[in-house]
């Protein structure tokens, strides 16, 4: 799968010009993985909670969070008794979808160096390590889903998120 093809200007986008994951990203992954954790109490999430236990700014998580149920990764219900919650697509979701919702991947087309003039045919430094890197991320990213981050043998990575470790 090339960069160009899976290319969508993030909404939350972060720009710095080399291949780093914005806040963004992380705050958009934290939640939906909080909301697997919480459904698993078989209860919905309230932003407030959210927030707190994640230890985020409400404001900036209501944007990821109402940009998530947009693009059909959680699902949500207003009310007192309404909240965050996973359908029936969340945990069959690539990691990359986040990564192209929260960032776009055309970061990864970036100079991890910043340098305005790096390509293949006038190379940083770097360049020719940083493919492998690159390719090798967006290969995990790509075949990787939301469930799988589930089910890591480690039976605490999903409180490991949150206050409730």
């Amino acid at each position: 799968m090339s960069v160009a093809a899976i290319s969508k200007p993030g909404t939350f986008a972060n720009y710095s010009k080399s291949m780093f994951l914005s806040k963004s990203f992380g705050y958009a992954l934290r939640g939906v993985l909080y909301v697997a954790l919480i459904q698993q109490e078989g209860r919905k999430v309230q932003l407030d909670e959210m927030a707190e236990k994640l230890k985020v700014p409400r404001h900036f998580l209501a944007k990821i969070m109402k940009t998530m149920v947009k693009e059909g990764i959680l699902h949500s219900i207003k009310g007192p008794y309404g909240g965050f919650s996973l359908n029936d697509h969340t945990l069959k979701s690539k990691i990359i979808q986040l990564v192209k919702i929260t960032d776009g991947v055309e970061q990864f087309n970036n100079c991890v160096l910043s340098l305005r003039k790096c390509k293949s045919d006038n190379p940083c430094p770097l360049h020719y390590q940083m493919l492998k890197l690159r390719d090798d991320m967006l290969a995990e990213f790509s075949a990787k889903t939301l469930g799988d981050l589930l089910d890591e043998k480690n039976p605490d990575f999903i409180r490991s998120i949150s206050t409730l470790a």
